[in-house]
Parts: C-alpha cells; sequence; structure tokens
C-alpha cells in the first residue's frame, strides 16, 4: 500500500500508538490501515455415498481438484458464501449443514472454513471457474490431484467419520507445505 484510499497521501509502515505492530498509517489524516486474513469459505456437498468436486479453471492449481469454495464477500455470512460459491463453480444448489472444518493459514494470510452441506439436486455443472464437476464415491477420488491441504484433510476427515457414524468440528493450523500440495 502506498497511498491512503481516504485522502490520497502517502501512507507509511509504523506501529501506531497502543498497537503491537507495523501498519500502513497515512502520514496525511492520519488513518490506519488494517490489512485482516481473507475467508475462504466452501461446502463438502454430499449426494447419498458421493461427495461433489470441481476441476479448477483456474490459477492457483489450474487443471486439479476441490471442493467448491472461494473468497468470502462483505455483506454476507459464512453460509451465504458457502452455498454462493458452490452455485457459482459448480452450478448446484445446497442444503448448508454444520461447520466442518477451519484452517489457518498464517503464511499467506487466510482461514478456509468448510461446511457439510447436502446436494439439493443433480442438475449441476461446471462454472466459469471449473473445467469439470463430478460426483465422487470415497474409492474414486483423484487423492493425487487434490488442489489444496485443507480440502484434502477435511476429505479424509470426512470419509474416516462418515464410516464411523459420527462428525465432529476439526480445526488446525498449516505451515508452509515442503512440496507444493
Amino acid at each position: 500500500m502506498k497511498y491512503c484510499s481516504l485522502c490520497g497521501a502517502p501512507v507509511e509502515l509504523r506501529i501506531p500508538p497502543d498497537d503491537n505492530r507495523a501498519r500502513h498509517v497515512c502520514t496525511g489524516c492520519g488513518e490506519v490501515h488494517y490489512q485482516n486474513p481473507k475467508l475462504i469459505v466452501g461446502a463438502i456437498p454430499e449426494w447419498q455415498d458421493k461427495i461433489l468436486l470441481c476441476r479448477r479453471a483456474i490459477e492457483p492449481r489450474h487443471g486439479l481438484w476441490t471442493l467448491p469454495a472461494g473468497f468470502m464477500e462483505n455483506g454476507e455470512t459464512t453460509a451465504e458464501a458457502a452455498t454462493r460459491e458452490t452455485l457459482e463453480e459448480a452450478n448446484a444448489r445446497i442444503a448448508i449443514g454444520d461447520l466442518y472444518s477451519m484452517y489457518s493459514l498464517p503464511y499467506i494470510n487466510q482461514v478456509h472454513l468448510l461446511f457439510r452441506a447436502k446436494l439439493l439436486a443433480l442438475d449441476f455443472g461446471p462454472g466459469p471457474e471449473s473445467l469439470e464437476v463430478k460426483l465422487f464415491s470415497e474409492a474414486e477420488i483423484p487423492w493425487d490431484e487434490i488442489a489444496f491441504r485443507p480440502v484434502r484433510f477435511s476429505l479424509e476427515y470426512y470419509f474416516a467419520e462418515r464410516n464411523s457414524g459420527k462428525f465432529s468440528f476439526h480445526i488446525g493450523e498449516l505451515a508452509p507445505p515442503t512440496q507444493r500440495l
């Protein structure tokens, strides 16, 4: 950030009074510009014994499989964000269930939230950000082609717990990957 979005004056990185970290502070009006983590919100859409996955048509991780998810918008709830992202990426309608997993990725300033959800109909198809959308049983999941670690970990927990019949909430913090996954 170089200029204040309120008055247009230059900003400088400094620790404001009563704060503990450097922030962009306007040299003209004094406005403190906070930069906070982005929320990535999505769903685990279930249909009988299968899960709906999308093959990415965009970077990052073009061509790999993921759950429908994306950046939460201002003015929406997390459940609304998961529902919207599923509609945008898979043209699929869902009923949101419980929050299933939350992963903090502090090295890229993101928090990933995934909800369990019921797919309401089979009339889905790829949106502009997806090359392909498909239902997968556990045995069919393309594990070596999953785009993001929070998705992979959530799916691993999901299938293990589905087999036991009891679902719980999962929370974790991920360090930078040693290899791309």
